[in-house]
């Protein structure tokens, strides 16, 4: 009995206990698939959303054996200079060949170019400072164009219909007194069309082909100044003064070549021959090329290589307001710290909607980003994933920092930031002011009344910003684009100051895989990988990218002085001595051609495809050799900037 009654109560409690268990087990796996459905997937940005913290002189990012330090640590280089960069020197003098401009320009023969500022200057409303460096690289180009053209240049006009509506003139940003005379032995150079008879003269238009060759613009833009185009045609062809005129127009501008010629005309013209003499007078044979970015080739001979160097960095000088707020900038940083690093971050939300990469935030970065890429109406649907991998999407501002940490650079070290919009402002800046907590930018060293006479104009804005960078001990930037090529060009020749491009197709797996490594390891693999990025002599082999970003044809290496270093002093035969100098354009090093460089893309180089064409004899796009190809160029061949 006692027996019975209790086998009778166990099985009654267990029979309370299992639909308890039941209802517990059902709850937790409830929560459980909540939980799982919230929860983000995991993909290869997620470590783009790992913020770091500052722990006990320690920065860590997650919870892992990623221990970021504070300091750069030891390394066996000098992290603010090259030692081989005392060997290498700007060398852009004309040869004794070239022949100055009095002797061979073509009077009468004027060329004019407008400049683009692109499409990302087009269609933002905020301040970028990548809208003065395509202007640095035209006005330099329109000046070896009019050279080869032997013609007399007419000071370019700068892009006034971009949405900035920035209404500065050349000689607003740029000392134009300078300009002229600097070059007054190459080009010809004068600062508005003549006047004939009291009239403002408008040239005949027309584009020419991407990278077109001294060939390409002798036999595409040389026979329309020859056919002496002028407003006076086209004035008498639209305006108001009757048929009779237009047909007298129409036979002077094809058939008259003297005064027995007007004999020919029909006779309803023959009343008007005194006008005609008169009208020819007026004749003007000049030409302006419109939407002239990336209008000349990468390769032309070394004297005009050269001139393109003497343009670009010695000609082209900003006006004295620009150049003394920017120096005190300078200044400024100098007075806080000996060396700084410049930083130019492109991370504005319509360069990433562009390039078509992910950073980890989710359908509201996919919702906002996806509304701003469809402003370009032939862009092919993005891959987020491969663009990455094949190093294609601006580092992020935590990525900068992190390589930085791991070249060398510690946490006292000053920052200088040029860039336009941050896409999520300060959300996305802060683990890089965690690791460089010294971070300025001309907003932060200059009062709003020193900003003032600068502010509403957004290539004066960019002139500071650029300044200050060129100035920069070091150089840095999250892509390659176009303010990074300019200015990598121009510290190559002025002593080659280090100039950090990353590698960003090798740092990707890095990024990704951090979490999991130790920082030792992570920060040799960034060693590992920066090398021929770093800004050093003979990185770059000889005509390899854009000549603005590699003028090897304006670097020359001083052989004697090298040598003297490596082997020690040694008596120098004749031989020897009379290649103590060479440009490096003649040295070749199959070491140092980085296949590992992507080719980037930046919306400041895609063509508006709602853009005019414009009058001309050709709307296609030109390779070096001169041959046709659509006007459209592919994305993988274009950034910039």
């Amino acid at each position: 009995m006692g027996v019975t009654a209790f086998h009778r109560r166990r099985h009654h409690s267990h029979s309370r206990l299992i639909p308890a268990i039941s209802a517990v087990s059902g709850a937790l796996l409830l929560l459980f698939a909540v939980f799982s459905f919230l929860a983000p997937s995991p993909t290869d940005h997620e470590h783009l959303r790992q913020h770091l913290v500052l722990n006990n002189g320690v920065v860590n990012a997650g919870v892992s054996a990623f221990r970021v330090p504070t300091s750069g640590g030891r390394l066996d280089r000098d992290i603010w200079k090259s030692k081989r960069a005392k060997f290498y020197y700007g060398c852009s003098n004309a040869s004794k060949t070239f022949v100055e401009a009095q002797s061979i320009t073509v009077p009468k023969r004027y060329l004019l170019i407008v400049t683009s500022g692109g499409l990302n200057q087009q269609r933002t409303g905020l301040f970028d400072p990548n809208l003065l460096y395509p202007t640095l690289e035209q006005i330099t180009d329109a000046v070896v164009a009019a050279r080869i053209l032997n013609a007399t240049l007419v000071v370019p006009k700068l892009d006034q219909k971009s949405f900035w509506k920035d209404a500065s003139n050349f000689s607003e940003i740029f000392d134009v007194e300078w300009f002229i005379s600097h070059l007054a032995k190459d080009v010809k150079i004068i600062k508005e069309l003549p006047r004939r008879g009291g009239k403002i003269w408008t040239p005949y238009t027309m584009r020419v082909p991407r990278k077109c060759s001294a060939k390409c613009y002798q036999s595409r833009v040389l026979p329309n100044l020859l056919k002496k185009h002028s407003l006076w045609v086209d004035m008498v062809r639209t305006g108001s003064m009757g048929r009779v005129v237009f047909e007298l127009a129409f036979y002077m501008k094809f058939h008259i070549t003297g005064f027995a010629d007007i004999l020919l005309l029909p006779a309803s013209v023959q009343m008007h021959k005194a006008f005609c003499l008169g009208a020819r007078s007026l004749l003007i044979p000049a030409v302006q090329l419109t939407k002239f970015d990336y209008r000349l080739s990468n390769k032309l001979d070394k004297d005009l290589q050269k001139l393109r160097c003497r343009v670009n960095y010695h000609a082209l000088k900003f006006t004295d307001p620009i150049i003394e707020m920017g120096e005190r900038l300078v200044h400024r940083m100098r007075m806080r710290s000996k060396h700084y690093v410049a930083l130019h971050l492109r991370f504005e939300p319509d360069m990433l909607a562009f390039s078509g990469c992910y950073y980890g935030g989710g359908d509201k970065e996919r919702i906002e980003l996806g509304a701003i890429r469809k402003r370009w109406k032939t862009l092919h649907g993005s891959n987020p994933d491969r663009g990455r991998r094949q190093g294609k999407c601006p580092l992020t501002p935590e990525e900068v920092g992190l390589m930085l940490r791991a070249l060398g650079y510690g946490k006292d070290v000053h920052i200088y930031v040029a860039s336009g919009e941050v896409y999520r402002g300060e959300e996305t800046l802060a683990p890089l002011k965690v690791l460089f907590p010294n971070f300025y930018s001309k907003d932060t060293l200059a009062s709003k009344e020193e900003l003032e006479p600068f502010a509403a104009f957004s290539s004066r804005m960019a002139a500071l910003d650029f300044l200050v960078c060129d100035e920069s001990d070091v150089f840095v930037t999250n892509n390659n684009g176009n303010m990074a090529k300019i200015l990598a060009g121009r510290r190559r020749y002025n002593g080659h100051k280090p100039t950090i491009r990353p590698n960003a197709k090798k740092l990707y797996r890095l990024f990704l895989n951090r979490v999991n490594m130790t920082w030792e390891a992570f920060a040799s693999g960034v060693r590992t990988y920066q090398r021929g990025f770093m800004g050093e002599p003979m990185e770059l082999r000889p005509g390899r990218g854009a000549f603005h970003e590699n003028p090897a044809t304006c670097v020359c290496e001083d052989i004697e002085a090298k040598e003297k270093m490596e082997l020690g002093p040694r008596k120098l035969g004749k031989d020897a001595e009379s290649a103590t100098r060479k440009d490096v354009s003649e040295v070749v090093d199959d070491q140092n051609d980085n296949d590992d460089e992507p080719e980037w893309s930046d919306p400041d180089d895609y063509d508006d495809q709602n853009a005019p064409l414009g009058k001309g004899l050709f709307n296609g796009t030109g390779s070096d050799d001169d041959t046709f190809l659509s006007e459209e160029p592919e994305l993988e061949d274009m950034l910039s900037d």
